[in-house]
């Protein structure tokens, strides 16, 4: 019997993580590969010549300030999710939605600036990877703010409490790591133009 007990007691507890969480990372995970591949496509294609050099539109300054705002009014909307501040939450979950749908406009008046530059998807391969990367960075923050309207709608419903976190876990995550990834993008294109 004692045999038993120790044997029970040595027992390490497995870890464990939410499934639609794991499925988030596991995304998360592809898009930082894909993009990874985009910026050192980026990097050899810019080596062989024939590159055209401009300056970014002045709107990425400004873009990247929404984004990084938007990242602070969701955190906000997770401290007040964890206090069961409901009011607080869904203030704070409509604003970040406002500001990423202000980013979004703002991505499209950049594109509208680099067209008035000379600057097409279609000819020279630098302002191609401009549309590639601005594209797809677009793409992915329209399904984070898809996903901050699903929260906010699952908060009015009281769904998202303190004691029920995992959805508001999973749209942090991924808002956090849609802003990290326009900031390493620009900051990528502001290095390599």
């Amino acid at each position: 019997m004692e045999e038993k007990l120790s044997y029970e007691e040595g027992a390490v507890q497995p870890l464990s993580m939410h499934p639609k969480k794991f499925a988030l990372w596991l995304f998360i995970v592809s898009v930082v590969m894909v993009f990874a591949s985009l910026t050192s496509a980026y990097i050899v294609r810019q080596g062989e010549g024939n590159w055209l050099e401009f300056n970014l539109p002045d709107i990425f300054w400004y873009t990247s300030a929404v984004i990084i705002l938007s990242s602070i009014t969701m955190h906000w909307a997770y401290v007040s999710a964890k206090n069961d501040a409901l009011d607080m939450l869904r203030l704070a979950l409509i604003i970040t939605s406002f500001l990423g749908f202000a980013f979004l406009v703002g991505q499209w008046y950049s594109w509208v600036a680099l067209v008035d530059r000379d600057v097409y998807f279609v000819g020279n391969p630098s302002g191609s990877f401009l549309y590639v990367f601005t594209g797809l960075h677009a793409l992915h923050l329209i399904s984070g703010v898809i996903f901050l309207i699903i929260v906010l709608i699952s908060s009015l419903r009281y769904k998202i409490h303190s004691q029920n976190m995992a959805q508001m876990e999973m749209c942090v995550t991924y808002w956090h790591f849609l802003g990290a990834l326009w900031i390493y993008l620009f900051m990528f294109l502001l290095l390599n133009h």
